[in-house]
């Protein structure tokens, strides 16, 4: 990596977080950054048949960090890792340009075979804190992928995934930065069919009670009916 490729990730930085104030500023102070270089070196020693020396340095970008990026992972330019802590990139995981990934993000494997097993992210994904994505599936271009979202299947591209599992809420997001991959007016679906038969019972037990009050009150109004004689037998 040349220094104009190192001020390109930086400068990306500065786009997306209006907390980075100067290029320094992020070099000293941004994990992300430093995880990400601490890769890039960890995955020329990997391709370079010095997979113990990958790995050791994975171990302590870990350790230094607390960003796990196994060091076969390929990541492409301008990632940007915010707050960091609690990342997991596994080994067959491949990101694109200009991703970015929030703290407690897993791009996990589900499987044990030595294949693909880990997901494809291409540029421009967006991926909220807390989020998993679990399988070798492919993130399309500009999708978004909420906070706490498990996703376990392909997501278009310029998709909204939200919730468990994640399911797709806008199929065309726009172009613009959207942070931790969650638009304020997205709500999940579930959470809303939910809440919407919570009203509904709500609204049907306050009935049944008002009927059953009625009930009441004319039972006590009623003049009690005249007791039947008995006919004498004689």
């Amino acid at each position: 990596m040349n220094f104009k490729q190192l001020a390109d990730e930086i400068d990306s930085i500065i786009q997306r977080d209006p907390a980075a104030r100067t290029r320094m500023e992020v070099i000293l102070c941004y994990p992300g950054f430093h995880a990400l270089i601490l890769h890039r070196m960890a995955h020329a020693l990997w391709r370079a048949e010095f997979k113990l020396a990958g790995r050791w340095l994975s171990n302590l970008a870990k350790f230094l960090t607390g960003i796990e990026i196994h060091p076969a992972a390929t990541i492409g330019k301008r990632l940007f890792i915010d707050h960091a802590t609690g990342v997991v990139i596994g080994q067959t995981a491949v990101i694109g340009d200009d991703v970015t990934l929030y703290q407690g993000v897993t791009l996990g494997g589900t499987s044990l075979h030595d294949g693909k097993r880990h997901p494809t992210l291409e540029d421009g994904v967006i991926v909220g804190s807390g989020a998993q994505i679990l399988g070798p599936h492919t993130i399309g271009r500009g999708a978004r992928i909420g906070a706490n979202a498990v996703v376990l299947q392909d997501v278009p591209a310029h998709a909204t995934m939200v919730g468990v599992p994640a399911r797709e809420v806008i199929k065309k997001a726009g172009d613009e930065f959207c942070a931790y991959g969650t638009p304020e007016d997205v709500r999940d679906p579930l959470l809303r069919t939910v809440n919407t038969l919570c009203t509904q019972v709500k609204t049907l037990t306050e009935k049944i009670d008002e009927l059953e009050s009625r009930l009441a009150d004319k039972s006590e109004a009623a003049p009690p009916r005249p007791r039947r004689r008995k006919a004498s037998n004689g």
